[in-house]
């Protein structure tokens, strides 16, 4: 017996070796995307938890949904794309200005 393990990938022809590395790659992106989704549950429940103590976190709430939002939009719709653009920069340019604690 040897112990060195066979590398079955080397004894496969190159269509059966592509679709194995498919297979894997497809799996391993479905975990990620998985971990992502949780992650993702764990981050909405923290944000509507409790309500925000200050305009900083109000505005990492808010910034939160336009991010989904503009994920969610069409790429033809320009406009609404550009309000929410817009909308961040005011965001940027209000909490720059605000008192800091």
């Amino acid at each position: 017996m040897t112990d060195q393990p066979t590398n079955l990938d080397a004894h496969r022809g190159m269509a059966a070796q592509k679709a194995t590395d498919l297979r894997r790659l497809r799996s391993e992106v479905e975990a990620d995307q998985e971990a992502l989704r949780t992650r993702q549950a764990e981050l909405e429940d923290l944000l509507a938890a409790a309500p925000a103590g200050d305009w900083h976190e109000a505005v990492e709430k808010a910034r939160y949904l336009l991010g989904l939002l503009a994920q969610s939009l069409d790429a033809s719709d320009l406009r609404r794309r550009k309000l929410i653009d817009r909308v961040m920069a005011d965001f940027d340019h209000l909490l720059d200005k605000a008192p800091h604690d």
